[in-house]
């Protein structure tokens, strides 16, 4: 990329001028000894090609990379950018410092390097910028460009994307959960299988020390960062525990933790399901619990509820596994998309491990995404009823790509497809028994059913309207959605209409019948 050369007089230098425009060459990058442009380049081309190759909607480095060098003025407002066809102007308290040629508009390295450019010639005039780190340029460049996208794409420079892949991925870890109290950390959950409980530690114990490193008054996050740390490493802890005189010292391997995300539990027949959110071991997790209630209920299992409430999503193929644990076969979810690897198709591929007992979904309003996946397949194949508020209408999928600092960009690249064929995006999930607005002092559980058997002829109407209305549509997806209004429900109320229904085999045809009608329509 070049810096251009203003008012020239000479003829010759204009020559030289078209001959180089027309040509591939470049001028080195600009000399910046507190700025690793070569890096800067690497990290800056790789995101703009993703983003260029991947987005759900054409954008092109002409476009997105404008709106990131105006993200430079996060750091300092006096930095301001001028663009035209064929220049990038960089101002500092609206004197130009510099002008740079554009690139051909989809020239993702030539975009990349202007704005290496760009940074390292503001830095030169610009004292906030020149004490910014690159990470924090990384993050006001990349910032401004995905914030302008949709409000899905973002950016996490590389501690936070260290602990994004935690939470889909693991961590090196010892498996337990706590809580600060009186300063120190208090175990409260020792995951099963687990380094923690193969050393013995116990809910109630106190953690004082993590090597040589005191825990007292430290935040949480603090203690996690020194209980945490790569696979097979050892840590010594001390431990206070009731009963004991001494404290003791416990040396634990740390392991590969993956959190359980779903919790179980039954009552008069009746298997509860809670997932949390959805990580790369859930759907196992969703089996052996499904196992777990097969060996200890045997054949008394009325039915299952599976309360996804709140649950925000995760990992979209977790979602798909999940549902198909409970569908023998059939369509359970697409993926639409700009890149040719977007275009997803998954349908069920094994056998129902619920033998056929009927299943209730909870929902609400924080229920998102890959929950929302789940939820959305079980109803249209007419497996489940759906019971709660409308769902989130996160209908998007998010790739992640690495960057070469760590750091990562989630991007939006498809739009997830229900089984019966309406864009879920916007629009979400619809239930079959609608809780949205009433609490267990106004209604119990048998007065919102006998609500929902009179409202049925609507419920109906507004389901298949719910699968008709197209993606551009936004007024009446709006419209549709507020005939259950999303809200978060933790109620218990939700669960005694589910337990209600799956008692009454008579009650659980008849509201299936609902939802499977209105997506066989469809």
């Amino acid at each position: 990329m070049r810096l251009r050369i203003d008012n020239l007089a000479v003829t010759g230098l204009l020559v030289i001028m078209i001959v180089v425009a027309c040509a591939p060459q470049r001028q080195p990058l600009i000399v910046d000894e507190g700025y690793s442009l070569p890096a800067a380049k690497e990290v800056f081309a790789a995101g703009y090609g993703s983003i260029y190759e991947r987005y759900i909607e054409l954008t092109t480095p002409a476009q997105f990379t404008i709106e990131g060098l105006h993200g430079l003025a996060s750091i300092d407002p006096a930095i301001t950018i001028d663009a035209t066809e064929d220049e990038v102007i960089l101002k500092i308290d609206n004197v130009i410092v510099a002008r740079f040629d554009t690139p051909d508009a989809t020239d993702s390295d030539g975009w990349a390097e202007l704005t290496v450019n760009v940074s390292a010639k503001g830095r030169q005039g610009s004292s906030e910028l020149r004490k910014a780190t690159a990470e924090k340029i990384y993050e006001a460049v990349f910032d401004g460009i995905l914030s302008n996208l949709d409000i899905y794409s973002r950016y996490a420079g590389a501690i936070e994307a260290k602990k994004n892949r935690a939470k889909r991925d693991g961590f090196g870890g010892i498996g337990v959960r706590f809580k600060i109290v009186n300063n120190l950390p208090l175990i409260t959950f020792v995951m099963p299988q687990t380094p923690a409980q193969d050393a013995g530690l116990k809910m109630g114990d106190r953690i004082t020390h993590a090597g040589k490193d005191s825990l007292s008054g430290l935040l949480q996050r603090q203690v996690t960062e020194r209980l945490r740390g790569p696979l097979h490493s050892k840590v010594v802890l001390t431990i206070l525990r009731k009963g004991e005189n001494a404290p003791l010292l416990m040396e634990i391997e740390r392991a590969h933790i993956v959190p359980d995300t779903v919790s179980y539990g039954h009552q008069n027949g009746i298997v509860f399901l809670k997932i949390s959110n959805f990580n790369q071991r859930t759907a196992r997790n969703t089996l052996n619990k499904l196992k777990k209630a097969r060996s200890e209920l045997g054949d008394s299992v009325k039915g299952i509820v599976l309360d996804m409430r709140g649950n925000p999503g995760g990992l979209l193929k977790q979602a798909i596994k999940v549902a198909d644990l409970f569908l023998a076969q059939g369509r359970v979810s697409e993926t639409r998309g700009r890149h040719p690897d977007s275009l997803q198709f998954y349908d069920a591929g094994g056998r129902d491990m619920a033998y056929g007992r009927p299943v209730v979904v909870l929902i609400d309003g924080k229920s998102a995404s890959a929950a929302e996946v789940a939820a959305a397949a079980l109803q249209d194949r007419g497996r489940a009823v759906v019971i709660g508020t409308s769902s989130f209408g996160k209908g998007t999928v998010q790739t992640v790509v690495r960057l070469p600092n760590e750091g990562e960009i989630t991007l939006t690249w498809s739009r997830l497809i229900a089984p019966s064929g309406y864009i879920m995006h916007g629009l979400g999930v619809f239930p079959t028994i609608c809780t949205s607005g009433i609490d267990g002092n106004s209604m119990n559980q048998d007065q919102v059913i006998a609500k929902a058997l009179r409202e049925r002829i609507k419920t109906t109407a507004v389901m298949e309207a719910w699968r008709r209305t197209s993606f551009q549509e936004k007024q009446r997806r709006q419209e549709l959605r507020a005939f259950c209004s999303p809200e978060r429900r933790d109620k218990k109320l939700d669960s005694n209409v589910a337990e209600t229904v799956l008692n009454n085999k008579a009650l659980y045809a008849r509201t299936l019948n609902l939802s499977a009608s209105a997506a066989a329509a469809r």
